[in-house]
């Protein structure tokens, strides 16, 4: 069973959309029991990066994801809360991956980060797996993790960042899979056969 962690950031729906029609088996939760002893754990988001926080923690839920050993996908502010603080209102984050999240310069670039863009491999990672490379997929973001020693996956836009991560059993991914057409669903459908 997955959970996917409800703490209030958006988009839970458009990822509930994709697993009904994989016919996975999913729970949308806040419990941390359902939360730690599930299969797989989905962190979706789309808000702010200390609100979220707060939430999470208020939830109790920050050593429960810290502590979680099965599969872990993040998906954008989710990815982002893995790292070690962001830029973004200053916050601490959950500090699996030691990276420090960073704003986009508006005066070098739009921001935010709107639309498709293409996704280059840089590590044979199994969440890419049937994916070709340099495929386009969704994004919506103003900060963005720097390209570092976990990216999988970098984009360019001003600068090449990371567009996903890998740490041990925790996935993340800057763009939105479950917004981004037949490559995104099978990003979703590789996350579900770890």
């Amino acid at each position: 069973m997955i959970a996917i962690i409800d703490y209030g950031a958006g988009n839970t729906a458009s990822v509930i959309n994709v697993l009904k029609d994989l016919k996975a088996d999913f729970v949308l939760t806040g419990e941390k029991q359902i939360i730690s002893s599930a299969d797989k754990n989905i962190l979706p988001g789309v808000g702010e990066a200390s609100s979220a926080m707060n939430r999470l923690n208020e939830l109790k839920l920050i050593d429960v994801i810290k502590n979680f050993s099965k599969p872990f996908l993040g998906i954008c502010l989710g990815m982002q809360l893995l790292c070690r603080k962001t830029e973004e209102g200053d916050a601490d984050c959950l500090n699996i991956i030691p990276v420090k999240v960073q704003k986009f310069d508006s005066e070098k670039s739009k921001v935010p980060h709107m639309g498709w863009n293409q996704v280059e491999l840089i590590k044979n990672d199994s969440l890419f797996y049937d994916i070709e490379n340099k495929s386009y997929f969704y994004f919506a973001h103003s900060y963005y993790v720097p390209e570092n020693e976990f990216a999988t996956t970098v984009c360019n836009y001003e600068i090449k960042f990371s567009s996903s991560i890998r740490y041990k059993n925790f996935y993340g991914v800057q763009f939105h899979p479950e917004k981004s057409a037949e490559q995104g669903i099978q990003i979703i459908k590789n996350f579900l056969s770890l």
